[in-house]
C-alpha cells in the first residue's frame, strides 16, 4: 500500500475517484450526443430513440448486479473490483468510437437498418459502464472508514466526476459532438486503466458490525428469491418494464394508458407500504435498504426524462436552429446543470449534511430540483431562461449522484458491497427502463413536448416526499 493511501491524503482520493470520473465522463458523452446523433445524423424518430436508450437500463439489469455479485467473491489481477473497472474502461472507450460510425458498421456487417446497430453499440457500451460502474463505487466503500471519511470518498468522486462532465459538455458546447466523441474516448481509456494500478484493496472484506442493522450478509439475499425480496419497492416498475419491452418487440401500439396507470398505481402503493414498514426484530434487516431505494427512485424518472428527451423539446422550441447549433443547446444546459453538481457535493453538501443529516440535506435539495422543473414547464422559452433553470435543477442533481451511494454503504454488510449496490442501481435502471418504453409514448404524442417537464416535476416532487419518510438512521 502506497504511502498516500495510507494518510487518506487529496492525492488518494483524488485517484480514488478517477475511475468513476472515466464511467461518468462516459455517460456525459452519451447523454450529450446520443439523442442528438441518432436523430440529426441518422433520422430516427423519438419513440425509436427510446427504444436505443432502454439499452442502458437492460445493461445495468444485467450487469450491475451480477459483477456486483462475482466482484465480492473474487480476487484476480491483484484486485476485486481493479479487473473489472480494466475491463469496462477499455469496452467503453471502443463503444464510443462506434458511435459516429454506425452507418459504416451498419454496411460492413451486411445490415439493412441502422436501429439494430444503434441498439447494439448502445447496449455494448452500457454495458461496459455497467461492468465498471458497480466496482468504481464499491472500491471506495471497500478503502475508506465508516462515517465521515466515506461520505468523503463519495462527494470527492462526484466533485472530480462533475468537474469533468462539465468539460464533456463545454467541449460539445464550443466544438461540436463529434470533437466530444474522439476526446472523450481517450480520457475514458486513460482514467479508468491507470489509476486503480495505484490503489491497493484489501483482500478481505469486513464482515458488518455486531449489532449494526444492515442486511444480513449470508447467501440467502444472493438467489433470485432474495433479489427480488430486497427490492419489493420496485416490482411495479419491474413488472411494466417486462411489459412494455414484450410489446415493443412485438410491434403492438397501444391505445391507451391503462397498463401505465395500473402500473403506477402498484408502484405508488409497493413504495408507500416500504416507507412505512419498520425493522422488526428477526428480520431480514432490510427495511431502510428498501425505504432508501424506494425514495431513490422516483428521482430518476424525472432526471432521465430529461436527459432522454430535452433534444425533443429544443427542436419543438427552436425549430430554425441547424442540428449542430441545436446539439450546443443541449451541451450548454447539461454542462450548467453538471457544473452546479460538481461544485455543490464537496464545498456545500458535505459540510450542510454534516450539520443537519444527510436525509434533511437531500430532500431540501429535491425540493429545488422540483422548483426548478416547475419553472421549465412554465418559463422555458428560450436558451437563457434554460440555462438558468438548469441551475437550480443542478442542485437537486448534486445530491442525487453523491448522497445516496454515501447513505446506502453504510446500510449493508461490506462483504456484500458490490451485490448492495448493484442492487441498489435497481432503483435507477428500473425507472430509466419505464422511462424508455412509457415515458417516450407518451412524449411521442404530446403536441406540447414540455410535458417532460411537468412529468419530471412530478417525479421529484414525489421523491422528495418520499425521502421525507427515511430516518436519519437509515443513512
Amino acid at each position: 500500500m502506497r504511502d498516500f493511501q495510507k494518510r487518506k491524503t487529496h492525492v488518494f482520493f483524488s485517484l480514488l475517484s478517477l475511475p468513476s470520473t472515466a464511467m461518468g465522463f462516459a455517460l456525459s458523452i452519451q447523454i450529450s450526443a446520443l439523442s442528438w446523433i441518432l436523430t440529426t445524423q441518422y433520422e430516427l424518430d423519438i419513440h425509436d430513440v427510446g427504444l436505443v436508450w432502454a439499452a442502458g437500463p437492460l445493461a445495468g439489469i444485467l450487469g450491475q448486479v451480477i459483477i456486483g455479485v462475482i466482484s465480492d467473491r473474487v480476487w484476480f489481477w491483484s484486485g476485486r473490483r481493479r479487473p473489472f473497472i480494466l475491463i469496462g474502461g477499455v469496452l467503453a472507450a471502443l463503444m464510443l468510437l462506434a458511435l459516429p460510425n454506425l452507418d459504416v458498421i451498419s454496411k460492413g456487417m451486411g445490415v439493412g437498418g441502422i436501429l439494430g446497430v444503434a441498439i447494439a453499440v448502445a447496449l455494448t457500451l452500457d454495458l461496459a459502464i455497467n461492468v465498471s460502474f458497480n466496482p468504481t463505487r464499491s472500491i471506495i466503500a471497500d478503502v475508506t472508514d465508516e462515517g465521515d471519511e466515506r461520505t468523503k470518498g463519495f462527494t470527492w468522486m462526484q466533485s472530480i466526476s462533475g468537474t469533468f462532465g462539465v468539460l464533456a459538455y463545454a467541449v460539445g458546447a464550443v466544438f461540436d459532438n463529434y470533437v466530444l466523441i474522439y476526446s472523450g474516448a481517450v480520457i475514458v481509456l486513460l482514467f479508468s486503466v491507470i489509476p486503480p494500478l495505484f490503489i491497493s484493496e484489501p483482500r478481505e472484506l469486513d464482515p458488518e458490525e455486531p449489532g449494526r442493522n444492515a442486511p444480513s450478509s449470508g447467501e440467502r439475499h444472493e438467489s433470485l428469491a432474495g433479489m427480488l425480496l430486497a427490492i419489493r419497492p420496485l416490482w411495479g416498475f419491474l413488472v411494466y418494464d417486462i411489459y412494455a419491452m414484450g410489446r415493443r418487440i412485438a410491434g403492438i401500439e397501444p391505445e391507451t394508458y391503462y397498463a401505465e396507470i395500473a402500473c403506477g398505481i402498484v408502484t405508488v402503493l409497493l413504495i408507500a407500504f416500504t416507507l412505512l414498514e419498520k425493522d422488526r426484530p428477526g428480520g431480514d434487516g432490510l427495511a431502510s435498504f428498501r425505504r432508501v431505494i424506494a425514495a431513490h427512485s422516483f428521482s430518476w424518472v424525472g432526471i432521465q426524462t430529461t436527459f432522454v428527451f430535452l433534444i425533443a423539446f429544443l427542436q419543438q422550441q427552436m425549430p430554425t436552429l441547424p442540428a449542430i447549433e441545436l446539439g450546443r443547446v443541449g451541451s450548454t444546459s447539461f454542462l450548467v446543470l453538471n457544473a452546479v453538481g460538481a461544485l455543490l457535493p464537496a464545498l456545500v453538501l458535505m459540510p450542510l449534511s454534516h450539520r443537519i443529516g444527510r436525509i434533511r440535506t437531500h430532500v431540501i435539495c429535491l425540493s429545488f430540483m422540483t422548483a426548478g422543473y416547475v419553472g421549465l414547464y412554465l418559463y422555458g422559452l428560450g436558451p437563457l431562461h434554460i440555462y438558468v433553470l438548469m441551475a437550480v435543477l443542478g442542485i437537486g442533481w448534486a445530491a442525487i449522484v453523491s448522497l445516496p451511494f454515501a447513505i446506502v454503504s453504510q446500510k449493508v454488510s461490506q462483504s456484500r458491497m458490490g451485490l448492495f449496490m448493484g442492487l441498489f442501481n435497481l432503483s435507477v435502471v428500473l425507472p430509466q427502463l419505464v422511462v424508455s418504453l412509457g415515458v417516450a409514448l407518451i412524449v411521442s404524442r404530446a403536441a406540447d413536448k414540455g410535458v417532460i417537464f411537468a412529468l419530471s416535476a412530478a417525479s421529484l416532487a414525489l421523491s422528495a416526499i418520499a425521502w421525507s419518510f427515511v430516518r436519519e438512521e437509515d443513512g
